[in-house]
């Protein structure tokens, strides 16, 4: 455009140094817009299990159904600690049969209470949580770093361009493309930083949620085994 600076061509005269900061933010850019649209695609995923697996929890009280139900529904952060305290609670049933203590169930938990069940839950939970939380912590890194990135490239442009001007450049003319060019790493780290830090807040937002509804299934998942193992007679 006559009179006004073509953007393209500042790109192409640009500093090594100023490319090689376009090329990471570029990189980062789209390395955060593809973990967006990947975990947005898992949350809501989750979202749907959790919704069916909790449905179905809800309207039962036997262990065993709700488990075969667990196997189908896979890749719910309720399945994964239903399915971590129910394997613990298979074991101990194993434990009391290879010791002899077959249907004493209900004697063990009323003894040495559900601690091992509590703690299965939990480990259950940190497992999920860690897959929600997987690459949230990229995320999180460029949104606190591509500003600065930006600014190095900024900062470097207009000491080229100063530097140019007071070796005998002389002109504002002379010195304009270079600063607009310093200008444009600032605008692309930006352009990098706001996705990421906007997503990685919702989606932290997210992981509390389902982390909530995780500690009510374990209280829920406790309170059904003890009706089911410490109250009712054993079948």
């Amino acid at each position: 455009m006559e009179g006004g600076l073509d953007f393209y061509q500042i790109l192409l005269e640009s500093g090594i140094i100023v490319k090689l900061v376009l090329l990471i933010l570029i990189i980062c850019s789209v390395l955060s817009w593809a973990i967006i649209l990947q975990k947005r695609k898992i949350f809501k995923e989750m979202t749907a299990l959790n919704e069916k697996f909790s449905s179905f929890f809800d309207k039962s009280t036997n262990l065993v159904e709700i488990h075969e139900q667990a196997l189908v529904i896979d890749g719910s952060p309720l399945v994964t600690m239903f399915k971590a305290g129910f394997s613990e609670l298979k074991s101990i049933r194993t434990k009391l049969h290879e010791m002899g203590s077959d249907g004493e169930l209900r004697s063990y938990l009323n003894s040495n209470g559900i601690l091992a069940l509590e703690r299965s839950l939990k480990k259950g939970a940190n497992e999920a949580s860690l897959r929600l939380e997987e690459r949230l912590s990229l995320l999180a890194s460029i949104s606190s770093m591509a500003p600065f990135i930006g600014l190095f490239g900024t900062v470097w442009g207009i000491i080229d361009s100063f530097a140019g001007l007071a070796s005998g450049g002389g002109s504002i003319e002379a010195v304009a493309p270079g600063i607009a060019e310093a200008l444009v790493a600032t605008a692309a780290g930006l352009a990098a930083a706001i996705p990421a830090g906007w997503a990685y807040n919702i989606f932290i937002t997210k992981v509390s949620i389902f982390q909530s509804q995780m500690e009510n299934f374990g209280q829920d998942l406790l309170n059904l085994i003890e009706r089911s193992v410490l109250i009712s007679k054993e079948k």
